[in-house]
């Protein structure tokens, strides 16, 4: 895992949290997340080392590695904050392994094991008010494999809902702000959308041609935006599911976005080496190029993540590496390197 501060031009607002650490922590794994914990002082990593599948957590102001939780996978598991910061939820994504494991944030014990999933878990998500975890799962890439998302209860680990619908692997869920809906996205090309309450489907989104790997809605919960293969960001409007803008710049298939606190931005990572930075109309405002900063190959950056402030986006790629990008000065640079 390499651990990086790398300052980009990107527009945002103060943070009352100190700069995180100018340190990189180097290793030769693929990073496939990162997420903040609620009150931005940690972040959580995961990453697949000699064929094990790791979750780490680190100190933002420090850039020291707190604990290494081992969910006994393969794959780098899929990751999730409650909102209160307390639990961390990993997903599963091997072909063995079908759970969700929930943890202690702060010391690490594994508090429990949700098992019900046919098929490798390939996203999680806790709802804003921290009654429901949602999972998604892998089914459907095998013959006769129906993929499903399942809803749980937080307090009891009661599984509520089972979804069905998609037709081919479930890649990204996302709830509401208001914890009433639950989007999912899928590699059938679909987004829909869940009444996460009853269960009930709402409605289906079509339009994009390819899988849908990323699903996130803004804040103010008006717009639901869907990064897909097919190099297309798309921003939907929740109301009446319409289309509301298509945004072209991950030339090699959007993997991730993210909206600001605040937002007034998206951020959108791809295969293609760059995250883009839009505003809420789907103006392009920035592009950082990202390398490893070794070779100086082009990467895949598979997450982007906004620190609870506005102030720092990270983001996590295929060189094992996890940045923050400063979303205020518009410098760019690396500094020194420990190998751990």
């Amino acid at each position: 895992m390499v651990f990086v501060v790398l300052l980009g031009a990107v527009l945002g607002v103060a943070s009352a949290l100190g700069p995180p650490p100018g340190d990189i922590y180097t290793g030769d794994s693929v990073a496939e997340a990162v997420v903040y914990s609620p009150d931005g002082e940690r972040i959580a990593s995961c990453d697949s080392t000699d064929f094990v599948g790791n979750v780490k957590i680190w100190g933002v102001a420090t850039g020291k590695l707190l604990l290494t939780l081992k969910p006994n996978s393969v794959n780098p598991p899929k990751l999730a904050y409650s909102p209160g910061g307390k639990l961390l939820a990993s997903g599963s994504n091997d072909d063995d392994d079908y759970t969700v494991k929930i943890w202690d944030a702060a010391t690490g014990e594994l508090l429990n094991n949700l098992t019900g999933h046919k098929f490798g878990v390939s996203s999680v998500a806790y709802s804003p008010d921290g009654k429901q975890l949602a999972s998604g799962d892998r089914g459907g890439r095998m013959p006769g494999g129906i993929p499903t998302v399942r809803i749980w209860d937080v307090a009891t680990g009661k599984l509520l809902h089972t979804l069905e619908g998609h037709t081919d692997e479930l890649l990204s869920v996302a709830y509401s702000p208001d914890s009433k809906h639950l989007a999912s996205g899928s590699a059938d090309k679909t987004v829909k959308i869940w009444d996460a309450a009853s269960g009930k489907l709402l409605n289906t989104l079509t339009g994009h041609k390819q899988s849908i790997f990323s699903v996130a809605y803004s804040p103010d919960g008006k717009q639901l935006a869907s990064g897909s293969d097919d190099g297309t960001v798309k921003i939907w409007g929740v109301a009446m599911g319409k289309l509301l803008h298509t945004l072209e710049g991950n030339t090699g298939g959007a993997l991730s976005v993210a909206y600001s606190p605040d937002g007034k931005h998206l951020a959108s990572g791809g295969r293609d080496s760059t995250i883009k930075i839009w505003d809420a109309t789907g103006k392009l405002l920035h592009t950082i190029t990202v390398h490893t900063h070794t070779s100086g190959q082009r990467v895949w950056v598979f997450s982007v993540a906004y620190s609870p402030d506005g102030k720092y986006l990270a983001s996590s790629d295929d060189s094992g590496t996890v940045r923050f990008h400063d979303v205020a000065t518009g410098l760019a640079a690396l500094s020194n390197e420990i190998v751990v």
